[in-house]
């Protein structure tokens, strides 16, 4: 089976014939902005709220599936250079899809972690100067949003440096939930008959997965949305989080491959029976449209055939009635 046609399931899933490739990437780079925006603003207002890791979960997973339900059709509501990764080798998409999604994404990211710099108050850092005598200006907010470990792991600042994640837990914990991630993406957008539920499932599972990493690195799971939160912090010194951003790219995309390994060895039989089954009737349907002019010019040769019998022994009737 093509990656096209492949790429033709869910509803969450793209035909790459149908939509160009320009439409695609501005699709996903939407919905990572729009992912972005919601998950990174949350973090970057937080001396505001009292929402936190749920606030996070929740914004997350209703950004996810508005974006899904938007632009879904379009290119497959990835918004994830983790989920690009599981669908290429998952069989979904091409290698050169794959890498064009990851640019379209981390420019939607990096926009959206741009809007919110730029539209930052500036007298709002003043007022948490009193909070927070080292806060020096936009930039120290978005320390809130930046993924981390060691001192730089919420834990830390929860516990006033009294306890932290180290590096090894913050992998584990990356690539453990990005592989969960991936392979819900990949089993709810295999079927037809599940693909309707496919947002709300993905949305659901960036909830979960969230409330219990939260503490732990800030939640990653995405790539694009930890590396604009990284720029716009702008914390590149010794220790600083912009030097832990490697951790959030090579986790979760260990564990995007591992689940669309493990997809493709166990959980792909079904699905391509019923693609099958897809082309089956395809194949009929083309079969009957072939053959109705055929039937109906057969049926049509024996009223024609009668018509001249009828005339011909018609036409040898007064014969008889002559010789009568």
């Amino acid at each position: 089976m093509s990656q096209d046609l492949a790429a033709t399931r869910g509803v969450t899933e793209v035909d790459e014939r149908s939509h160009g490739l320009l439409s695609r990437l501005l699709a996903e780079a939407f919905g990572t902005f729009l992912l972005t925006l919601v998950i990174v603003g949350v973090l970057v207002y937080s001396p505001l709220n009292t929402v936190g890791g749920l606030g996070v979960a929740l914004g997350g997973a209703f950004a996810y599936i508005a974006g899904a339900s938007a632009v879904g059709r379009v290119s497959g509501a990835h918004f994830n250079p983790a989920i690009s990764l599981g669908a290429w080798l998952g069989g979904r998409i091409s290698a050169g899809t794959a890498f064009s999604y990851w640019i379209a994404q981390i420019v939607g990211g990096v926009l959206a972690a741009a809007v919110l710099f730029a539209t930052y108050p500036r007298a709002l850092i003043t007022l948490l100067q009193n909070q927070n005598p080292d806060m020096a200006g936009v930039a120290d907010v978005f320390d809130n949003a930046v993924n981390g470990f060691g001192e730089n792991s919420p834990l830390y600042l929860q516990t006033q440096g009294g306890a932290q994640f180290e590096w090894l837990a913050a992998i584990l914990v990356e690539t453990i939930i990005s592989a969960v991630l991936v392979g819900v993406y990949l089993g709810a957008t295999a079927s037809h008959r599940r693909a309707a539920f496919a947002p709300a499932a993905v949305g659901s599972a960036i909830a979960a997965l969230t409330l219990i990493s939260f503490f732990v690195t800030n939640t990653g799971m995405n790539p694009a949305r930890s590396t604009a939160a990284a720029l716009f912090a702008n914390d590149w010194g010794s220790g600083g989080s912009g030097r832990q951003l490697w951790l959030f790219w090579v986790a979760p995309l260990v564990g995007a491959a591992l689940a669309a390994l493990f997809y493709r060895a166990f959980g792909t039989p079904e699905d391509e029976e019923e693609v099958l089954l897809v082309e089956d009737d395809e194949e009929d349907e083309d079969e009957e449209t072939t053959t109705e002019p055929a039937v109906a010019l057969t049926r049509a040769e024996p009223t024609t055939a009668s018509a001249g019998d009828d005339d011909s022994s018609a036409a040898a009737d007064p014969e008889p009635e002559k010789k009568a």
